[in-house]
């Protein structure tokens, strides 16, 4: 993996239309600039870019983790996206995110048994990546259905993707639209 830079982001909402959030809603997120070892050209073997997948599943997960400053317990969510610049395709997203990156994810977190959300989009330096959010072992908690945005004036450039994981130490501020609970789950099947 050719790895130019990588970029954390850390939100923590105190109040939200004139009310009290209280504990505050906290979210992370790591993203990777890296090199599309693809770029321009037809592959059909994608496996350099599955293997980075499962080495930026560890290290961006470590870093959103340390971002929160946060036992690997206190997570209750967690998301995935990948922008690929101009001179990729699709497929080289899904390649990183999906076949490896989740169980070195899930792994730093200490467990998750609900599917990471994902996205994949090709596009621009400076085009916004959003990072959809979940519930970790539960997919129909409603509170964590989020998502966080990044947008970075150099990246990806034509021969770059954008890899970003992002965590979630509670639901959105202030959830009030009904559904399953975090304090009801019972984290069986990642559904319920």
């Amino acid at each position: 993996m050719k790895l130019r830079k990588i970029i954390t982001l850390v939100e923590e909402t105190r109040s939200e239309m004139g009310q009290a959030v209280a504990p505050p809603a906290r979210r992370a997120l790591a993203a990777a600039v890296i090199e599309n070892p693809f770029a321009g050209a037809y592959a059909e073997d994608l496996s350099e870019l599955i293997e980075t997948g499962a080495e930026l599943g560890t290290l961006l997960g470590e870093e959103a983790l340390s971002a929160l400053g946060c036992a690997a317990g206190e997570i209750e969510g967690y998301g995935k996206a990948a922008l690929v610049g101009e001179l990729g395709e699709l497929e080289h997203a899904a390649a990183l995110l999906h076949p490896k990156l989740g169980a070195p994810l899930r792994a730093v977190i200490g467990g998750g048994k609900a599917l990471v959300p994902s996205s994949k989009a090709i596009g621009r330096a400076g085009e916004i990546l959003d990072v959809p959010l979940g519930h970790k072992d539960a997919a129909y908690v409603r509170s964590h259905f989020d998502a966080m945005r990044l947008r970075l004036p150099d990246a990806p450039r034509p021969r770059e993707i954008v890899v970003a994981v992002a965590l979630q130490q509670t639901g959105r501020p202030l959830p009030r639209v009904g559904g399953l609970r975090h304090d009801e789950i019972e984290g069986g099947d990642g559904l319920r």
